[in-house]
């Protein structure tokens, strides 16, 4: 992978990025602590989030809000460019401290709704926008630039999200979308694999199978990652740490404990952000 240009400051991370070609290899299911904004420039590929599975096209734009899981999926060997960009909600609290700018990120369900298309912003020049946040210039002028740029892409995409009007978030009838909504609707609750199998009349593994196909992940990896990120994001805003180790269902301190310093690389009680 190249990066021909990134940049973070305040909350806000930017990135442009080529693969000359491609491996799906390469790519596997992440999940951010931030707003991610995915923007697709060329290649051969599909988006899959939480279990759901985009087509991308020239144009094509994806959000993804705070641990929604989500991959690339190379289907060919073209060259794959993308920008995207990841912000903290805190970010856009200065302007609009109601988070009304960012309903197309949280007012819908997982998965769901996640992919914009080039008609949906008219006659905008999206991708100049894109380019000049990531562009070449002195460090003052780069979060000029990515501040007042990212603010008019969020209001653009707000827009077009209430033009869409009622989105039809129909229940999914597909098995792998289904047990991935079902996991999510009891991420906090004591679960294990053996019981989601029983649920669904499956067995522990055709659903490890079906889950794996859907996100990327096996079962328990998403659960866990999932239930870290819940908790850091808690354990930030001042929440104790104890308890939320118990409101994010780990079975005792000392396991949350280790899990937390695997995955984040310090120890809960030290994470300031």
């Amino acid at each position: 992978m190249d990066f021909l240009q990134e940049f973070s400051s305040e909350g806000i991370y930017t990135r442009h990025a080529v693969d000359e070609n491609p491996d799906d290899h390469n790519f596997s299911t992440h999940f951010h602590e931030r707003c991610e904004i995915f923007y697709f420039v060329s290649g051969n590929a599909d988006f899959l989030v939480e279990g759901a599975r985009y087509p991308l096209g020239v144009g094509s734009l994806l959000i993804m809000r705070p641990t929604e899981s989500h991959r690339v999926k190379i289907l060919g060997g073209e060259r794959y460019e993308r920008y995207a960009i990841n912000f903290s909600v805190s970010a856009v609290e200065s302007i609009d401290p109601e988070h009304r700018l960012l309903k197309a990120f949280f007012d819908r369900p997982l998965g769901r709704g996640n992919l914009f298309l080039p008609m949906e912003f008219g006659e905008e020049n999206v991708l100049a926008i894109f380019a000049e946040m990531c562009g070449k210039c002195s460090r003052y002028e780069m979060k000029i630039n990515i501040k007042t740029h990212l603010f008019w892409l969020i209001d653009r995409l707000n827009r077009a999200w209430l033009k869409r009007g009622s989105a039809d978030y129909a229940h999914p009838q597909n098995i792998s979308e289904r047990v991935v909504l079902y996991v999510n609707s009891h991420l906090f609750e004591e679960i294990c694999v053996p019981a989601l199998a029983k649920h669904f009349s499956l067995s522990a593994s055709q659903f490890n199978r079906i889950f794996k196909q859907a996100t990327g992940v096996a079962p328990w990896e998403y659960i866990t990652t999932k239930r870290l990120v819940a908790a850091r994001e808690k354990i930030r805003s001042g929440e104790a740490v104890q308890r939320v180790a118990e409101g994010c269902c780990f079975g005792d301190y000392s396991s949350f404990y280790r899990a937390y310093v695997r995955h984040f690389g310090c120890s809960p009680k030290n994470d300031h952000g």
